[in-house]
């Protein structure tokens, strides 16, 4: 799968009409951080690490205000506030460079912030050096990474509002890999494995661009990279791929296309869940979350999931869809015990 570039205008961007308040005397946090704000935009002026964001929303007026920053990337969902009340929220934030897709471009240096919402109000942010923070890194395509513009997203790009202050995603997919590019390009696991410390996870879906990739070969590229992360301490996280909207007649999904398999006949959701068996490694069967999800919604209610109605693609995810699947992640990570529950934000 090729990577889109597609350009979104600044302007665009910031339109969001944003009441930036100052905060009541009595307010947790005071006034900090407005004088880094203004048209709908913070950014703050830090080396590349992780941070952990505060915000106090909320005005004279009823507020709901969401936080994206970066490369698109969603950071706290729609938070509302009544009016004439604060609502604290905090999270942690990956910043990098690249700050989107690693073989990417550098994207702005520091920590951008793009405050939107349907009534949006910010009343107060702080910036700070997060200390012991967990990072959860994404190793996948493009149907995992940080999408440069719409209508694209992949699902790594909306997992970090589903997360609270403590964990963040550091998201190192890149659009086009399969396991033999990405084991093989210096910009990617190269780059990813020597920052994985102890008790970092590391969640891996690789199968979409390995179409001709032999099922041993597949099979021991997934071995390698979960050898890699155990032996720098991290926990790796198998991930099967998620499926292409690709309908039977019947309404079903049950075909190589839709399921991965690729010409040589591996399937790679089944190779995937038989490595991780062999290992012991924890498994996230997204395609089976997935199809179950795409089935119930049928022929046409599936296709605001993915890019269907735009680009007749049904392959790459729409925001919705994106969103969705993240949320399926984010309930697989908390079932399988891998972040507890009281790091997740749930709805």
């Amino acid at each position: 799968m090729r990577r889109f570039n597609i350009a979104v205008p600044a302007a665009v961007i910031l339109s969001t009409a944003l009441s930036v308040v100052p905060a009541h005397a009595g307010d947790a946090g005071g006034r900090p951080g407005l004088a880094h704000c203004a048209a709908g935009a913070c950014h703050f002026d830090v080396p590349p690490g992780t941070y952990d964001v505060r915000v106090v929303l909320g005005g004279e007026a009823a507020s709901a205000t969401s936080i994206s920053g970066e490369t698109r990337r969603s950071l706290l969902p729609e938070t509302a506030a009544p009016a004439g009340e604060r609502v604290t929220r905090t999270f942690t934030v990956n910043v990098r460079t690249p700050e989107g897709e690693p073989t990417g471009p550098d994207g702005t240096p520091g920590l951008d912030l793009r405050i939107g919402g349907s009534a949006p109000a910010l009343a107060g942010i702080k910036v700070t050096p997060a200390r012991h923070a967990r990072q959860i890194f994404l190793v996948g395509d493009s149907t995992v990474c940080d999408q440069p513009g719409d209508p694209y997203s992949g699902w790594g790009q909306q997992l970090p509002q589903y997360l609270r202050q403590g964990v963040s995603v550091a998201n190192y997919a890149d659009s086009g890999e399969s396991t033999v590019t990405y084991l093989g390009n210096p910009r990617l696991w190269a780059t990813v494995r020597p920052l994985i410390r102890p008790g970092d996870l590391v969640l891996v879906q690789l199968a979409h661009n390995d179409k001709t990739t032999d099922e041993a070969t597949y099979r021991a590229n997934l071995e390698t990279l979960v050898a890699a992360v155990r032996e720098r301490g991290g926990q790796p996280v198998l991930v099967t791929p998620i499926v292409r909207r690709w309908f039977n007649p019947d309404g079903t999904l049950n075909n190589g296309t839709a399921l991965l398999v690729n010409g040589l006949g591996v399937d790679h959701p089944a190779v995937t869940r038989s490595v991780a068996a062999a290992q012991d490694v924890p498994l996230i069967d997204l395609t089976a979350k997935t199809k179950a999800l795409v089935e119930s919604l049928g022929v046409e209610g599936s296709k605001a999931l993915y890019l269907y109605n735009e680009k007749r693609d049904n392959t790459h995810t729409s925001v919705r869809g994106a969103t969705a699947y993240a949320g399926l992640v984010r309930d697989e990570l908390v079932t399988r015990h891998l972040v507890p529950k009281g790091k997740v934000r749930v709805g």
